[in-house]
């Protein structure tokens, strides 16, 4: 397989990637045959999937700007991916031109990616590096650069911990990340779910399948699941909620019903 000049060396091209197919769903070219492969069989088996990832960068979006009327300029975005128009750092600069971001992913084609695009801005950084280890991103010289930990910090894991399975201790980790986090800080993320969606059991655990060969599987937990990570932190409202549902922009009764699958949540550490 010809491999593009925007490739970094040592990439598998037989695996599929979950950022690289996240972007493929978004209408991005950082993506190879096998991730366009993988993306549509996953397309077959849960249909609707390029909607929920829009639905996902756009609470994103808006949970950012909240955070910055809240006074919050510090985001650390983990799991990150491959940057798109409308990433934390422009709708965070946009909002507050002191913002700092750092984007964490262990992708390469992601990182190499979002160094490429951050060519020149000193208010923006990438760290490669993994969730489940947060030494490697919080003592990296990029958030020692970045972050102010003594001050809050907004925590994003869009679309991250459904690919963390239990084994890897994910609420142990997330604790890790707490306890370095100044009072006031935030916990933005959404989780793939099929409770309370459109989307059947069968459709969940066919997709979960196709992701089983990628590079990270995918687990689809329950409300009650989900809710759990927000140990530590107090939800604000309107709670954990369906992603279109969390403070919405304008009127949500044309919204496709498919972007109601999964949840989302901002907490808040006292």
């Amino acid at each position: 397989m010809e491999r593009p000049a925007w490739a970094p060396p040592g990439i598998d091209l037989s695996v599929p990637s979950v950022a690289r197919m996240y972007d493929y769903y978004l209408g991005g070219s950082h993506n190879f045959e096998v991730d366009r492969t993988a993306a549509r069989r996953a397309m077959e088996a849960f249909p609707g999937l390029p909607k929920i990832m829009q639905a996902n960068r756009a609470f994103m979006r808006r949970a950012v700007r909240w955070a910055v009327a809240q006074g919050i300029t510090q985001f650390l975005d983990i799991g990150s991916g491959i940057p798109t128009f409308g990433n934390v750092h422009e709708v965070a600069l946009a909002a507050a031109p002191d913002a700092r971001v750092l984007y964490v992913d262990n992708d390469p084609v992601a990182v190499a990616h979002s160094r490429a695009v951050l060519a020149g801005e000193q208010r923006a950084g990438i760290v490669n590096a993994d969730f489940r280890s947060p030494k490697d991103v919080l003592a990296s010289e990029e958030a020692d650069r970045l972050l102010d930990l003594d001050r809050p910090v907004a925590l994003l894991l869009v679309a991250l911990l459904h690919f963390i399975p239990d084994e890897d201790r994910p609420l142990e980790v997330l604790a890790d990340y707490r306890a370095r986090l100044a009072p006031g800080s935030l916990l933005v993320l959404t989780h793939a779910s099929v409770e309370g969606g459109p989307r059947t059991s069968e459709e969940g655990d066919a997709v979960m399948g196709v992701y089983r060969r990628s590079s990270s599987p995918l687990i689809m937990r329950d409300r009650a699941a989900v809710a759990d990570f927000f140990g530590g932190f107090e939800l604000v409202e309107p709670g954990l909620v369906s992603m279109p549902d969390w403070r919405p922009d304008g009127p949500t009764d044309e919204e496709d019903p498919v972007v109601y699958t999964g949840f989302a949540g901002v907490g808040r550490k006292a």
